[in-house]
């Protein structure tokens, strides 16, 4: 079930928030959240929900071993870590292994075909997020199951996150207040990120999708480039979309989720673009890989080690395929240049220091969105060697539609944080454009709604991750 959809709008969403107001005690309010989020996933992945069942028994039993003084904390949640791993490479790398034994020479395994469940990653890290919580202090240990199904299963961030750390929601569980204010801003908080996905990434996606299905033979470097860029545009608001969405849905219901993204494409250097994109996974990958791996406390070889481990997984963790890899690869590769000081754009003129982060930025993308690394490789050399052939500025121009072009400066506009600097400058009237937004967040609603009534399924991109 899609936010962006009639169905989760008009019927789940406010029989959920009705039902909810109406529940008298926070317990009950909790098993109706339960209730309704194994409905929200099981409406669209049936036969999957038995797998996230399993996972929640399997990290609920290894929770219960982490208590103090047990000799077996240790194995447990070495068995729970193996076990879920195993059961994330079962259904998303299953086919990829296979695949790359296959280019070995006189290896012949056959290809098995398993459909991903949705969101498998993103349930798969919070259960083991809260094992390994348990093990570190165990004040975190749930001896109540259905808490835990609550936690791993909560509908706003169950199929494409942000990551929600246990530690984060635990104490949210039993003890959360349900404001009007709260409530208000959460709703403005959905219909921003509603309207990202519809009306900003859905337009850069047709660009994209159009550019990128074209052979690379046809590309001239301005289609290359518009490809690009669309895509660029495209998964920001797509993905930034859905976490306000989820963060929204939240503070609907009492929650607080932190912020996934802090405006990544005003950064000056990768580092700084980690920081602001995608928190939930990068800051998932520190906690529970980075720092147990040594982070950077045994020498630069081994930090240098530490850091590629990292990138390597949050690439393979996006995907499995190389494009992925090689995308995880490139940003920790520049990373790396930067701490060691081979790159040191702190010290050049800001204006560049951008420009560069954004180059790398679009570059590793490319991988990202393309079908293979041979076309990826074709496609960047696309953006800078000039290949002449008729047609190819009647493609071009035929993307530049008034809708694509005013997207797009909309797009750029709100990659800033412009009304942060807007609201930082009002003064006293800070209050009445806050006043102010919530009419803005109307219109924007009723024009989600005319979208939707003639919109095509779009799903999230982060859905298949």
């Amino acid at each position: 079930m899609v936010f962006s959809s009639p169905v989760f709008l008009f019927i789940f969403l406010t029989a959920v928030y009705i039902l909810n107001r109406l529940m008298p005690t926070i317990k009950a309010k909790n098993i109706l959240l339960l209730i309704f989020s194994i409905a929200f996933y099981t409406y669209g992945e049936p036969k999957a929900v038995v797998l996230m069942i399993i996972s929640i028994f399997m990290n609920y039993l290894c929770g219960l071993g982490m208590a103090e003084g047990n000799r077996l904390r240790r194995p447990l949640l070495i068995l729970s870590i193996i076990a879920n791993l195993t059961m994330l490479g079962i259904f998303k790398y299953a086919g990829f292994g296979a695949e790359l034994l296959n280019a070995l020479p006189f290896v012949d395994v056959k290809v098995p075909h398993i459909a991903l469940p949705i969101g498998i990653s993103f349930y798969t890290f919070q259960a083991m997020s809260y094992v390994i919580d348990a093990y570190k202090d165990p004040k975190y240990i749930q001896r109540s199951l259905y808490r835990l199904a609550l936690y791993i299963t909560f509908f706003p961030q169950l199929v494409a996150g942000p990551i929600v750390k246990y530690y984060d929601f635990a104490d949210q569980i039993d003890n959360r207040k349900e404001t009007p204010e709260q409530t208000a801003q959460g709703m403005r908080r959905f219909v921003i990120g509603m309207t990202k996905k519809l009306m900003i990434a859905n337009t850069m996606a047709v660009a994209a999708d159009y550019v990128y299905g074209l052979d690379t033979s046809e590309l001239s470097p301005a289609l290359a480039w518009l490809g690009a860029i669309s895509y660029l545009f495209q998964i920001y608001f797509d993905f930034s979309g859905y976490s306000d969405m989820a963060i929204g849905l939240g503070k609907m219901f009492g929650f607080t989720f932190r912020e996934n993204f802090n405006y990544p494409y005003i950064s000056q250097s990768i580092q700084e673009f980690w920081r602001r994109w995608h928190i939930s996974v990068s800051t998932w990958f520190k906690e529970y890989l980075y720092i147990p791996l040594g982070g950077n406390r045994k020498g630069k070889t081994r930090t240098a080690f530490n850091k590629l481990a990292v990138f390597f997984c949050t690439g393979l963790w996006h995907g499995a395929s190389l494009n992925f890899i090689v995308w995880g690869l490139l940003n920790g590769g520049f990373l790396m240049l930067e701490s060691y000081g081979i790159l040191k754009p702190a010290k050049w003129p800001r204006i560049f220091r951008h420009g560069y982060a954004m180059l790398v930025t679009i570059l590793a993308f490319v991988f990202f969105r393309a079908d293979d690394l041979g076309t990826a490789c074709r496609y960047i050399g696309r953006m800078f060697v000039p290949c002449l052939r008729t047609g190819q500025h009647a493609m071009f121009m035929k993307q530049l539609t008034p809708m694509y072009l005013a997207m797009l400066l909309l797009a750029v506009i709100f990659s800033a944080p412009v009304v942060n600097a807007v609201k930082s400058r009002a003064g006293k009237a800070a209050k009445a454009l806050d006043v102010c937004s919530y009419g803005v967040s109307l219109v924007l609603l009723a024009l989600c709604i005319v979208t939707l009534s003639s919109a095509s399924y779009n799903p999230f991109i982060y859905f298949r991750f």
